[in-house]
């Protein structure tokens, strides 16, 4: 079979276009390159991957930028900071000597002096020596003036600790207050910032311990307190208890009426 020039080359081009669309990586026609279209779709993928992570940097770097940045309105936080007075206590024939010192510095020996010069001393003499506690009416209220001698000069002392601690830590609460409102770099990273709330955190917890140590005090003398009430609760039924036991035994009363008489006890 004979085979013409021209259908020759039709075959050729025939073959040709078979092999580009059946190979995976061929060259381009008049061109050294090949074409892999697998390692074309792998760069495109590639491509994409670093996009992303360009994105991803420069929200991270926006965010960074953010926490940065400085405040410039902090004075809209700030408020007045209110202190607890002085005490001054009138002292008109010496009774109170002391008081001041007691209620404004930290001396526990001024706080007893001042409570033995402003309270009556008791003398209870030796007619309490042979009584029973518990049982006795004058070892209980001994029992409660011993206790107000004990703890009210403590709590003098707490009170004017607490004033003389105000003072110490003004320098320092001040120092924080300013750091926290200034709103150049200095005080505005992200470390300095840590830093300044640690401090806040540390000022606060010796602020409550302080805070503490009165309160343990309210509840302190309120339960001595309560030992006068409760004493004089328990008195008043003791002697209705023994007025009725006496009337029983001894009875006094006029003809028919001893009923009428046990109703109105004192």
């Amino acid at each position: 079979m004979k085979i013409t020039a021209g259908k020759r080359r039709k075959w050729i081009l025939a073959v040709s276009a078979g092999l580009v669309l059946t190979t995976p990586a061929f060259a381009l026609f008049g061109f050294d390159i090949v074409y892999d279209p697998t390692e074309v779709a792998q760069t495109i993928a590639n491509l994409k991957q670093a996009i992303q992570i360009a994105l991803t940097t420069k929200q991270s770097l926006a965010m960074m930028q953010a926490n940065l940045k400085n405040f410039s309105f902090k004075t809209l936080w700030q408020t007045t900071k209110s202190s607890l007075m002085a005490e001054t206590v009138q002292n008109s024939y010496g009774e109170t000597a002391g008081w001041n010192a007691a209620l404004n510095t930290n001396s526990p020996g001024a706080a007893k002096t001042a409570w033995n010069m402003a309270t009556f001393q008791v003398s209870p003499g030796t007619y309490l020596s042979g009584q029973m506690p518990g049982s006795s009416s004058g070892l209980s209220s001994l029992a409660m003036i011993e206790a107000f001698d004990s703890s009210s000069p403590t709590c003098l002392n707490a009170v004017g600790q607490y004033r003389a601690i105000e003072g110490d830590n003004a320098a320092a609460e001040a120092a924080l207050d300013n750091n926290e409102l200034d709103t150049s770099s200095g005080t505005n990273s992200e470390i300095e910032q840590l830093n300044l709330l640690n401090a806040s955190n540390a000022q606060r917890l010796h602020e409550m311990q302080s805070q503490g140590a009165l309160h343990a005090c309210l509840v302190e003398q309120t339960t001595i307190s309560n030992m006068s009430q409760r004493n004089a609760a328990a008195s008043a039924i003791n002697d209705s208890a023994l007025a009725q036991q006496e009337r029983a035994v001894n009875n006094a009363n006029p003809a028919g009426e001893s009923n009428t008489w046990q109703t109105f006890l004192p």
